[in-house]
């Protein structure tokens, strides 16, 4: 599993990095086939995973632990709002973006995180250094690497731009930390205030 390389893989330190000391509950928004769940499992006792695809999902229910898996729509499943992480990578891009970022923050106890990774469109020509450093980087990774192909299905092109997506979580999520990365994610951190 380890060995397992792709683009949204290689952010999952992100999410991990963002858990708050003390985590006893995450929600991995549209966790496919559960390898963040599994992640996180190692460091939160309780962890629910959420995705509408069943294939990846009886894929997620195949492995030998204690992760709950939930076949739905997070924007309308009854998730209690309860939860110190909610995480969710390459996610986000499937649905409303303003929608889905109202209903992952509402999901979010106080002095809880939401940690997101996502993926945006990019703006041409003026994203086009950006872009061909990434094709590079990308190259290189996956000659190293490999590349793992995540069974879930794909929507493209993203809907949303980088800059949308920026003021986005600038609106809906004050003080957050928005970040754009280098293989064609962005990345936004924001803690629920107690």
């Amino acid at each position: 599993m380890s060995q397992r390389w792709n683009h949204n893989i290689h952010y999952h330190p992100r999410i991990l990095g963002a858990v708050p000391p003390g985590a006893s509950s995450a929600l991995d928004i549209g966790c496919g086939e559960g390898m963040l769940s599994r992640e996180l499992r190692r460091v939160v006792p309780a962890v629910t995973g959420i995705d509408l695809d069943t294939p990846s999902l009886e894929l997620a229910r195949g492995y030998d632990d204690d992760i709950s898996y939930v076949c739905g729509d997070f924007l309308d499943y009854p998730l209690e709002p309860a939860y110190d992480v909610v995480a969710s990578v390459a996610t986000l891009h499937h649905v409303d973006a303003r929608a889905g970022l109202l209903r992952m923050r509402s999901l979010v106890r106080p002095g809880g995180v939401l940690a997101v990774v996502g993926l945006a469109r990019e703006s041409m020509p003026r994203d086009l250094p950006l872009a061909v450093a990434a094709a590079a980087v990308g190259t290189a990774h996956r000659v190293v690497k490999g590349r793992w192909e995540h069974p879930s299905p794909i929507v493209w092109p993203p809907p949303v731009t980088y800059p949308d997506m920026q003021a986005l979580a600038a609106e809906l999520l004050p003080g957050s930390t928005y970040r754009r990365h280098l293989l064609y994610r962005y990345s936004i951190l924001w803690s629920r205030p107690k």
